[in-house]
C-alpha cells in the first residue's frame, strides 16, 4: 500500500513537470517572436530613415565621460554608397540633434528613446560634431552638464539594447582615455577610434 502511495505520488509529480514544461514552451516561443518581430521593425524602420542597409554596416554606439558617440561604418571598403550616405546621414543626424530634434531615433524605435527629452531640453549644453572615419563616420556627443550625461548615456544604452550591437553599457575606458584626442591629422588608420573597438552589425 506504501509503495502504491509512493508511485502515484512519483507518477503525480512527474506529470505536473511535465505540464509546466510543456506550458512554458508557448510562453517562450512567443516571447522570442516578439523580440526577432521588434529588431526586424527596427532595422526596416532604420533602413528607411538612415538611406543605406543595416547589412552591409556596423554600428557602434560609445559611453563616454563626458558624452559620447554614434559611429557608423561600411562593412566592405570599396563599398562607396554606404560610406557617402552613411556620412550624410550622420552629418544630418547632429544637426538634427543640436536642434533638439530627435524624430528620427523615434521613428527607428516606434517610440521615444529613454534620455531624449532631456537632451532636447538641455540642447544647448550639449555639442554635437560630425566627423568623417575610415569607411564612414561618427558623430561626438559632448557636454560638461551632469544631468546631459546621464541622458546621453542613458539614450545610447538604449540604443545599444534595442540594435543588439554588443557595445560596453559604461563608459569604455580606452575611449575615455582619449576622449580629446582627434584622428583628423593622423595617417592611416588611428588605434583609438571607435571603428577598431568591437561591436556587432545591426542584423
Amino acid at each position: 500500500m506504501v509503495k502504491t502511495k509512493g508511485y502515484f505520488a512519483l507518477s503525480l509529480a512527474l506529470t505536473f513537470m511535465v505540464l509546466i514544461a510543456n506550458a512554458q514552451q508557448p510562453i517562450d516561443q512567443h516571447h522570442n517572436h516578439q523580440q526577432d518581430s521588434r529588431i526586424g521593425g527596427v532595422n526596416a524602420r532604420g533602413d528607411h530613415a538612415m538611406g543605406f542597409s543595416h547589412e552591409k554596416t556596423t554600428h557602434h554606439f560609445k559611453l563616454t565621460t563626458d558624452g559620447g558617440a554614434i559611429e557608423v561604418v561600411a562593412d566592405d571598403p570599396k563599398d562607396a554608397a554606404s560610406l557617402e550616405q552613411i556620412r550624410a546621414h550622420l552629418s544630418h543626424i547632429a544637426k538634427l540633434f543640436k536642434e533638439g530634434d530627435f524624430s528620427i531615433p523615434m521613428f527607428t524605435h516606434d517610440e521615444a528613446p529613454p534620455g531624449a527629452s532631456t537632451m532636447a531640453r538641455l540642447k544647448a549644453d550639449i555639442n554635437y560634431s560630425f566627423e568623417s572615419v575610415e569607411r564612414g563616420g561618427r558623430v561626438r556627443i559632448v557636454t560638461a552638464n551632469a544631468e546631459a550625461i546621464e541622458a546621453i548615456h542613458e539614450f545610447l544604452r538604449y540604443q545599444i539594447n534595442d540594435h543588439q550591437t554588443g557595445d560596453p553599457l559604461e563608459v569604455d575606458k580606452q575611449t575615455a582615455a582619449h576622449a580629446g584626442h582627434s584622428c583628423a591629422g593622423m595617417k592611416g588608420s588611428c588605434p583609438f577610434a571607435l571603428a577598431n573597438s568591437g561591436g556587432k552589425k545591426l542584423n
